[in-house]
C-alpha cells in the first residue's frame, strides 16, 4: 500500500482531514488548512493570508493562479474525503474558474460540493469567499477522472 493511500486511510479513521495535507505537499506549500463544516460531512478549505501569494501588490490581491489552485485543491480534497476507497489521486480533466471580484490579502474559505459522481467521473462545484459567504470571490466547476475500482483495474500479465 502506498504512503499516500495509508495517510488518507489514517486521516479518515481518525476523522481528522488535516492528515490529508501531509499526503499532498502542494497543499502544504500553499498553506491550505482544512476543517469540518458545522453540521455536515463537508470540508472547508482555508487559505490564510500570506505575502508570497499576492499577485498585484498595488491592490493588493491574491494571484489568480493561487485562487485557481486553491479552488481545484478544495475540490480534490473534498472528493478524496468523500470517497469510500481511495487507491490513487483522482486526475483533473477540466477546471473552469470564474473570478468574481478581487481576493484581498485576508483569509479565504472554499467549500466544494460533489454535484455528480459516477463510476469513473466526478463533477464538483467550488465557491470561495472572504468574510461573507454571500459575496464569493471566485467559483469553479471541475471534472475529475476517478481511479477504477480494484475489481476493474488491469493486472499485469504474469507471463
Amino acid at each position: 500500500m502506498s504512503a499516500f493511500v495509508e495517510s488518507i486511510r489514517q486521516a479518515k479513521a481518525s476523522g481528522d482531514p488535516r492528515q490529508v495535507l501531509a499526503a499532498i505537499p502542494y497543499l502544504a506549500f500553499l498553506g491550505i488548512q482544512l476543517r469540518h463544516e458545522a453540521g455536515t460531512d463537508s470540508l472547508l478549505s482555508v487559505l490564510p493570508p500570506a505575502d508570497r501569494l499576492i499577485g498585484n501588490p498595488r491592490l493588493p490581491a491574491l494571484h489568480g493562479g493561487v485562487v485557481g489552485a486553491f479552488l481545484e485543491s478544495a475540490a480534490l480534497v473534498q472528493l478524496i474525503w468523500a470517497s469510500e476507497n481511495v487507491v490513487r489521486l483522482p486526475k483533473v480533466i477540466t477546471v473552469t474558474i470564474d473570478y468574481l471580484r478581487p481576493a484581498g490579502p485576508v483569509e479565504t474559505v472554499a467549500r466544494a460540493d460533489i454535484t455528480r459522481q459516477g463510476r469513473r467521473i466526478a463533477t464538483l462545484r467550488t465557491v470561495a469567499w472572504q468574510q461573507d459567504p454571500d459575496r464569493p470571490v471566485a467559483s469553479a466547476n471541475a471534472h475529475f477522472l476517478l481511479p477504477p475500482p480494484p475489481e476493474e483495474r488491469d493486472e499485469p500479465d504474469a507471463g
